[in-house]
Parts: C-alpha cells; structure tokens; sequence
C-alpha cells in the first residue's frame, strides 16, 4: 500500500510516497518487534543521492526490502532534486540536512511508526550520516549506500565530481556536463566548512555500508576508511556494483533486508 504525501520543510514542499506493509506485526522478525505497540510498526526513510530523485529503481528495491519484513518505507525527493520545490542549483548540503530533520519530524508524528531507520545513496548517503549524528537519541540504525561522505573535504582540495576549481576563489557557478546540470558556488562554499569525520562520529548506533566495488563516482576504499568513524559497522561489498547498482539493485536491498532481520 503506497500514497502520495507532502512533507513541509518550512515554505519548501517535499514531495514523497509513503508505503505499508499490509500484514500485520506478525510478520515482523524478532528483532524489529515494538513493545511500545501491537500496532505501530518501524520506518525506514530513504534518500536519492546527488542528481536522483525518490523514483530510483535502487530506492524501489530498498523500499521493498523493508516493506517485506513488515516495515514501512518513505520515499523522498530532496530540495531541488525530482517533484520537489527549489532549484537545483540552490541546493546545498545543509539544505538537504535541514529537509531530513523534518522528514524524522513528520515520521514521528505518524500514529503507527515505532523507530526509525535512515537510509541514503551517495549524498543522500552523506545527508543521512549527518543527520544520524544530529538525531542519535532518535535514529534505531543507518545505512548508507555508497556514501559520498568526502565531499566537503575534496571542496576544500577545489574538487568537485572530478572537476577542478579554485578553492581560494569559489566559481559563482559550476557546470556538470554528466549531468547537464548547473550548481551554484553557495554549495562549494559551504561544504568546504563542513567537518564529515568528526561530526558523524557522534552517531553510537548500528551501521550498514554497501559498497560497489566498481563503483566509479565513489570508490569503494572511502567505505572503507570511513569504518572507523563508527563502533558498530558492517560494511557489505556489491562485487561489480556500480554506483547506482544497475542490474544489481535486489543484491543492494537483499544486504538492507538482511541486516535489517538483525536490527
């Protein structure tokens, strides 16, 4: 069972597809069992990355993940990015963690949600990381595809998805030819202020990386290094995953489903 909602993050509208499990707290493994309620059950809120949008066919195979263990599941589309409001390139990063705040915030207030898990591709990897770290008394666990969790620290090298610029005087504007997309220099200024390591390091809750190995966007040896940001980790290798999981998107949502059993 899915329906269309609107999230408010402030003036800015959200757009969103909500799906439910329809059977019933039976269904759920032990593990993710509520003792708050018979009838609420967990939440897992799921982020496109950088250029996507919540109609992913990655995000529908994470969305079936969770619904298949009789978890709900909430699609997103991030400020700028698919059906919902702002400019692309207005975006920033913390634009996109200020809309995650308020995403949790509505989840929270669903009647039937008990527990919330946060799930991201790439910067919407980055966004749920940070906002795990913001939330850590309210997030039940996170996982994080194909973390993109240095961009702030190639900003500060005059990097930006492989491209150069000077990072003592930030462009007004950047072209993105893969992705004929234009981003304002707002967002390369702002990330460079951004400290990823220091500040993710604050979430004390369980972790799930997934990892292509082909991956080319993210390569997998920053999931790697960023283990040790986090005392309880699993880090899941997708061998010839690419950075979207093209063909390979059940064996990214099987890896979810499996820790999700867990936790």
């Amino acid at each position: 069972m899915t329906e269309h909602i609107d999230i408010y993050d402030g003036k800015i509208c959200l757009d969103a597809e909500l799906a439910r499990p329809d059977t019933s707290r039976s269904s759920l493994p032990d593990g993710l069992h509520s003792e708050a309620s018979a009838e609420k059950i967990p939440l897992c809120i799921i982020i496109h990355g950088f250029t996507g949008c919540k109609d992913e066919e990655l995000l529908y195979a994470l969305e079936r993940a969770a619904v298949s263990l009789g978890m709900a599941a909430l699609r997103v589309d991030m400020f700028g990015h698919g059906k919902s409001d702002g400019a692309f390139f207005d975006h920033t990063l913390s634009k996109w963690f200020l809309n995650l705040l308020a995403i949790v915030d509505y989840a929270e207030k669903l009647d039937f949600v008990d527990g919330i898990y946060l799930c991201g591709h790439s910067q919407g990897g980055l966004t749920v990381m940070m906002g795990a770290a913001m939330l850590r008394d309210r997030i039940r666990g996170l996982i994080t595809l194909s973390p993109a969790w240095f961009i702030p620290q190639q900003a500060r090298e005059g990097i930006m998805l492989g491209q150069r610029f000077d990072e003592k005087k930030v462009p007004e504007e950047m072209y993105l030819p893969d992705s004929g997309e234009t981003l304002g220099g707002h967002y390369l200024r702002e990330a460079q202020l951004i400290f990823v390591e220091e500040a993710i390091s604050r979430y004390d809750g369980p972790v799930l990386i997934i990892q292509g190995t082909e991956d080319e966007a993210v390569p997998y040896h920053f999931s790697e290094e960023i283990q040790s940001c986090y005392r309880d980790v699993k880090l899941v290798l997708i061998h010839g995953g690419a950075h979207c999981y093209d063909d390979q998107e059940d064996q990214a949502a099987e890896a979810m489903r499996e820790w999700l059993q867990g936790h």
